[in-house]
């Protein structure tokens, strides 16, 4: 995963964006020795995900149009939000985030601009 991230934010700002509060991510961040440039909560926004403020909240702190974010989520019902907020979307599924055989978010009939199977993935099909 670490790979992946660095590979990423050699030519693209790469923040989370959460509905956990700053501090926790910062804390996780730490831990976990995550490369962020940023990091987005909702709790800047006053309002959590799914609602569109914070996926158009994180546009505009981050000086960009819409268009020009991609939502990186293993979540699809995440990503069809941020979609619908104007954002481009990327799924990257995490298989055992439950576990072996654990619960999986269906996809359903949710398109997204790109599909990986990890951030490397992700990186190559950016032409990283």
């Amino acid at each position: 995963m670490l790979s992946g991230l660095q590979r990423l934010k050699a030519r693209h700002v790469i923040a989370t964006l959460s509905n956990g509060n700053v501090s926790l991510l910062v804390d996780m961040a730490k831990h976990a020795g995550l490369p962020w440039d940023c990091v987005l909560s909702a709790e800047l926004f006053q309002h959590y995900k799914p609602d569109p403020e914070v996926y158009q909240g994180a546009a505009r702190l981050l000086g960009c149009e819409r268009d020009e974010v991609m939502m990186v989520a293993a979540h699809p019902g995440d990503l069809v939000a941020a979609q619908r907020a104007g954002l481009r979307t990327a799924y990257v599924p995490r298989p055992l985030e439950w576990g072996e055989g654990g619960y999986r978010e269906p996809v359903g009939d949710a398109v997204f601009d790109l599909t990986a199977a990890d951030f490397n993935a992700l990186a190559s099909r950016l032409g990283d």
